[in-house]
């Protein structure tokens, strides 16, 4: 499927920013508190597609006063949710030919979990994770205690009888990367792909990135970049998709992010009836799908 087919999916474009906030923070948002899932535990258990991933974080980095900040050190609720929404089998994104196992995706600000990355990477050629360098000790540590097994079932459950039928090769098993990128400070480059024939990634992903005004410029910013690398592939024509999953907190802020992301990408809201139950209307969570603007769109 085209992008463009994939969009008519979707349903209409969001055409007032201040009509969406005013439409999200007018259901009946349950209280999440911040939205850590265990914001004092060392290790927590997190089940995604029926498989156990066991997870290290960092309390103690929490509650330090980082001057870079430090919300990457724990788990948050909606990371997992999205983790078994994306790599649910009949996710739409896979369902319409979005994504499949010749895709690469890179995600923002993963923290310490990697939880997404070991979801999805089995079902994709490339994973990408990517935030500052202060939780790539414990992400790593993660990925490399986790990937081995959920790849495995993943590979025979679900990447296999795909790759079968459309004659693709599987992903491999170790298609995890992660590397440091600081929004404010790295430059956003085709060496983030980790790759020599890869110049640019099918979906940038950032999940519950949006907390205060000050992360609002430098994250649209990272995530033009990501995606205006698309612009110069020539390998590739059809767009980079950029899906931005969060917790509905301040409207303030919300307003902020969407005003800032609706003036360098056509956005949607993704529909409750390609969402999991988690993450539909009234669940405190919403998540939607951009394209950059043709503005954008022209190489340099």
């Amino acid at each position: 499927m085209v992008l463009s087919d994939f969009l008519s999916f979707l349903g209409g474009e969001i055409d007032d920013v201040w009509e969406e906030a005013f439409l999200l923070f007018s259901q009946s948002i349950p209280s999440q508190n911040l939205g850590f899932v265990d914001q004092a535990a060392t290790t927590i258990e997190v089940s995604i597609g029926g498989r156990d991933l066991l997870i290290h974080q960092s309390p103690t980095v929490l509650s330090s006063n980082r001057s870079g900040g430090t919300t990457g050190a724990v788990v948050w609720k909606i990371t997992p949710l999205v983790a078994s929404w994306l790599s649910s089998p009949n996710n739409f994104l896979f369902k319409q030919d979005v994504l499949d196992v010749s895709s690469s995706v890179l995600e923002l600000g993963c923290g310490i979990a990697g939880i997404i990355g070991l979801a999805v990477a089995p079902r994709v050629k490339t994973y990408v994770l990517t935030d500052q360098d202060y939780v790539m000790k414990l992400l790593k540590l993660n990925i490399a205690r986790n990937q081995m097994d959920t790849m495995s079932s993943n590979k025979v459950r679900e990447s296999s009888s795909k790759s079968k039928s459309k004659g693709v090769a599987s992903p491999p098993m170790c298609n995890i990367m992660t590397q440091p990128l600081d929004w404010e400070t790295d430059e956003v480059t085709p060496s983030l792909t980790n790759s020599k024939s890869e110049k640019s990634f099918d979906l940038v992903l950032a999940c519950d990135c949006i907390y205060n005004d000050a992360l609002i410029a430098p994250l649209v910013q990272t995530c033009v970049d990501a995606c205006k690398m698309r612009v110069t592939d020539p390998e590739h024509t059809q767009s980079t998709l950029c899906v931005v999953a969060q917790q509905l907190r301040s409207n303030e802020v919300f307003e902020g992010w969407l005003k800032s992301f609706h003036e360098s990408f056509h956005v949607w809201r993704v529909p409750d009836e390609v969402l999991s139950d988690g993450l539909k209307s009234d669940s405190g969570f919403v998540v939607h799908v951009g394209v950059l603007r043709e503005k954008h769109c022209t190489p340099s």
